[in-house]
């Protein structure tokens, strides 16, 4: 495996009229990707609904994350959160005025 190094608040363009979708690092059971949003949410109809778990990060920003027939979650710079894989979930809102920065780590277990 090769080894590099950046900074995940580097490189980011002034203004995305899109999520930016960055990925650090992938193997078989683990993906790595840095995402930057700023005003960003999910489609109103859908929700994302991934074969492997996603731990994710806010390492700058905020965001509200909804999980299926839970109440919404907010979460700032530190906060962090696990969505075992198949909980249907949607972004549901990210901070219009700044750059909004995860770090999302998809992973399987051995036993999945």
């Amino acid at each position: 495996m090769s080894r590099s190094s950046s900074n995940l608040f580097e490189c980011i363009p002034d203004e995305i009229s899109h999520e930016l979708f960055e990925n650090i690092v992938s193997a078989d059971t683990v993906k790595i990707e840095r995402i930057v949003s700023q005003g960003h949410c999910s489609p109103a109809s859908g929700w994302y609904d991934q074969d492997a778990h996603e731990w994710v990060i806010v390492v700058q920003g905020s965001a509200t994350i909804e999980l299926e027939h839970q109440a919404p979650i907010h979460l700032v710079a530190g906060s962090y959160l696990n969505i075992p894989a198949h909980t249907r979930h949607k972004v549901a809102w990210t901070d219009p005025d700044m750059q909004t920065i995860w770090l999302a780590i998809h992973y399987t277990a051995q036993h999945d």
